[in-house]
């Protein structure tokens, strides 16, 4: 805005950069509400592939029979209950990605904010960051520096298991072809998965 239009500007109105400023952060919330809905409707099939019954999935998700019945229709003759493998072995670049993020998420759940991953996984959890080459790339190194800093503290699993990953990451032309679900889905069960085989529990 030029000088002389700030000087006519009318006080009691509200700007465009502050309206811009002001939604930012709303429309981060809601964009972030919508995928996380398109998420778990498409867990749904996934669930449906493990032979869970819909009155089951309608528990789990928080929502009723008949919309879980309504996502699987909706689903049909589009591989509405996918086979997924649930092996942390696998190659695909979302799966990785997923297992990445769950090591952050331990490494975070472990050293809070000193670690200096935590800010990364916390845009994660709330949808204001995305899974892209440079946020994975961004990512990769905030882990390496905790394990570095955090050697004598953290289990040294996550060193093993960040070995891995990275290494896997690195290598081009990884076999996609078998990979079963949408990068989304996979990344937030392998980050299940991971985060449960560092608890031992699985």
């Amino acid at each position: 805005m030029a000088g002389g239009d700030r000087e006519h500007a009318d006080p009691s109105a509200l700007s465009e950069k502050q309206a811009e400023a002001m939604l930012a952060g709303i429309n981060e919330i809601i964009r972030a509400g919508e995928e996380m809905r398109a998420l778990r409707a498409e867990l749904i099939p996934v669930f449906a592939g493990f032979g869970w019954t819909q009155e089951k999935i309608a528990r789990l998700t928080g929502m009723s029979q008949p919309a879980v019945s309504k996502q699987l229709t909706r689903r049909q003759g589009h591989d509405a209950s996918p086979t997924v493998d649930l092996t942390l072995d696998q190659d695909d670049a979302p799966w990785l990605e997923g297992r990445l993020w769950a090591l952050a998420d331990a490494i975070s759940e472990s050293c809070g904010d000193d670690a200096r991953c935590t800010q990364h996984v916390q845009a994660l959890a709330r949808g204001r960051r995305r899974f892209t080459p440079e946020s994975v790339d961004e990512l990769r190194r905030l882990v390496e520096q905790d394990l570095r800093s955090g050697r004598g503290e953290l289990p040294g699993g996550y060193r093993r298991a960040y070995d891995e990953i990275s290494r896997r990451l690195d290598v081009p032309g990884r076999n996609t072809a078998a990979a079963t679900g949408s990068a989304s889905v996979r990344r937030t069960l392998a980050h299940r998965i991971q985060r449960d085989w560092f608890r031992g529990d699985v």
